[in-house]
């Protein structure tokens, strides 16, 4: 009883953090006591989240309370330990529920510490001495204790099962063998675990070399990631002083022209100004000229008026308004034309090399490429919807199917002007750009056609190889007929094998440089493969070689 006693009186002071008895006790605000230094670490780890709570009861303390030691509690716990401790150090042998414990003890059990394999029992310290003491049990087999022994045992036969069966992948016994597993691969049991150790530590040195292979990946990449880094910021930091010099220079002629204008402005001006006060000058004159004449119209003595008449000067023609209004009133309406064709052809410039630019920036890339698909349903994961450009469509191809589908027709098109249209040859191009990866299939009918992917900055017009499929360095073209392929670019011609289908596949990588033709009907089968280098995104080309031939882009499923 008086050891129950000392067993409760440990639990209750002890301190819920260590688990130990309180060493240094504190009570805080909540009423719960703890040891001075395990609340002190407690706090010390919410400090960073700027709350402190109770471990137990969970309440939260505006501020960090601060902590006394708390005497009568002190006290306590010392007379606990001098009248205590040997109990609470025995209860500590004892089982509990989560520990194994000794099948030899009776009442109250003790804790295991060892297990038989050969007595298939297990002990705690008093009870495995013979173990240690007598030379047969010497040779035992001891292990960490455990509670599933009961698992060597047959079920069948109540036997150790020291047997293991290959046929069957299963430990048995002895008798098994001349029962259910008769005429099985047996080997013993210590047997197979030497072979299956073996085994074993061969896939540990396998992960352990994957293991330091990986780790020196992760610190390539982490190099990587450090220069990449280290690249764009570099990058940014020259971009934005690249364009900083160029807004400083658009700004420094902006103030040229402001200057130039002004100037010419003033200079102007002061010529009208000039040319106004002469003619203003001459307009008294005039006047009072004209004062004079009519002072002398109305003189009533003739002989006066002939004789003062003959002394009037001639009038002087003007010299200043000669070139006055000779001319329409354009001042420096010119110089705005000349500032917006100036606007425009910066636009053109931004426009055409900003692709260039983000080209650039897409092809960063440190990772290899993911590798290429080996099946349709690989392929189907980048499926890409193409629709055909109605501006590009020469006028004797017919497009339906909302743009998916192009024949062509003996009848000429009523399609509107405009510069991106093939005029010369029976060609059209996508809508949509193509960069990254990407797959589409098309269905062809007729005598032939021509599958391409082109830069959308191919030639339109006229018959020369500029403005065809496969014929320059802007286009890459299967041709496909009704007996044989043929791969075109740059004006060179390559024959390539692959059995003839009505539907093409067609997969592009087009940060790695890969184009790739396929045949498709039940399988899938290459028929090319090109690898290059892209410098700007594609559109896909479809070029029709006789009346009645369509091309149709296939929702693939």
């Amino acid at each position: 009883m008086d050891q129950r006693g000392n067993q409760m009186d440990s639990s209750k002071y002890s301190c819920s953090i260590c688990l130990d008895l309180l060493r240094d006790p504190v009570t805080i605000p909540c009423g719960h006591s703890y040891c001075m230094n395990c609340i002190k670490d407690f706090w010390d780890g919410e400090d960073q989240r700027r709350i402190h709570s109770c471990p137990q009861c969970r309440q939260m303390f505006v501020s960090r309370p601060i902590l006394v030691k708390n005497i009568m509690l002190a006290d306590l716990v010392e007379e606990l330990k001098k009248t205590g401790v040997q109990a609470a150090a025995a209860d500590h042998c004892y089982a509990g529920p989560e520990d194994v414990a000794c099948d030899v003890c009776t009442g109250r059990k003790m804790k295991a510490v060892k297990s038989c394999l050969v007595c298939l029992v297990t002990y705690c310290e008093n009870h495995l001495q013979p173990h240690y003491d007598v030379p047969v049990m010497k040779k035992h087999k001891l292990v960490d204790p455990s509670k599933k022994l009961q698992e060597n045992i047959c079920s069948r036969h109540d036997e150790v099962m020291k047997i293991f069966c290959r046929t069957d992948q299963q430990c048995i016994c002895y008798l098994c063998t001349m029962d259910e597993h008769k005429g099985h691969e047996t080997v013993p049991a210590a047997a197979e675990r030497a072979e299956k150790q073996k085994e074993l530590q061969e896939s540990r040195q396998q992960i352990h070399q994957k293991i330091q292979d990986q780790e020196k990946d992760v610190k390539l990449l982490q190099q990587e990631m450090e220069a990449i880094n280290v690249s764009a910021d570099k990058a940014v930091e020259d971009s934005e002083e690249i364009f900083t010099e160029l807004i400083r220079l658009l700004q420094k002629r902006s103030s040229d022209v402001k200057q130039q204008i002004r100037s010419q402005q003033e200079t102007e001006v002061s010529r009208v100004k000039d040319v106004q006060e002469k003619l203003e000058q001459e307009i008294s004159e005039l006047k009072r000229k004209d004062a004079e004449l009519e002072q002398l119209s109305h003189t009533e003595d003739h002989n006066q008026f002939l004789l003062n008449y003959p002394s009037l000067p001639a009038l002087r023609e003007s010299t200043h308004s000669s070139s006055i209004n000779k001319h329409p009133l354009r001042h420096f309406e010119d110089v705005t034309a000349a500032v917006s064709e100036l606007r425009d052809k910066l636009q053109d410039v931004l426009r055409d090399t900003w692709i260039n630019i983000e080209l650039a920036v897409n092809e960063v890339d440190v990772l290899l490429s993911e590798p290429e698909p080996k099946t349709r349903d690989g392929f189907l994961k980048y499926s890409q919807e193409i629709t055909l450009d109605p501006n590009t469509a020469n006028t004797k191809l017919l497009l339906s199917e909302g743009n998916k589908k192009v024949t062509l027709i003996e009848q000429q098109q009523s399609y509107p002007d405009h510069p991106d249209r093939f005029t010369d040859y029976n060609q059209v191009l996508s809508r949509e750009s193509l960069t990254g990866r990407c797959y589409f299939e098309v269905e062809w009918r007729g005598r032939g056609v021509y599958v391409a992917v082109s830069y959308k900055n191919i030639s339109r017009a006229g018959k020369s190889t500029a403005a065809m499929l496969g014929f320059n360095s802007k286009s890459w073209a299967l041709r496909c007929d009704t007996n044989s392929y043929m791969f075109y670019n740059n004006n060179i011609k390559l024959r390539v094998p692959g059995p003839v289908s009505s539907r093409i596949g067609v997969y592009l990588d087009h940060r790695a440089g890969i184009l790739c033709f396929y045949s498709v009907s039940k399988t899938m089968t290459l028929i090319h493969r090109v690898q290059t280098r892209f410098t700007q995104p594609l559109h896909v080309g479809i070029w029709l070689l006789d009346v009645g031939v369509s091309a149709e882009f296939i929702k693939v499923k």
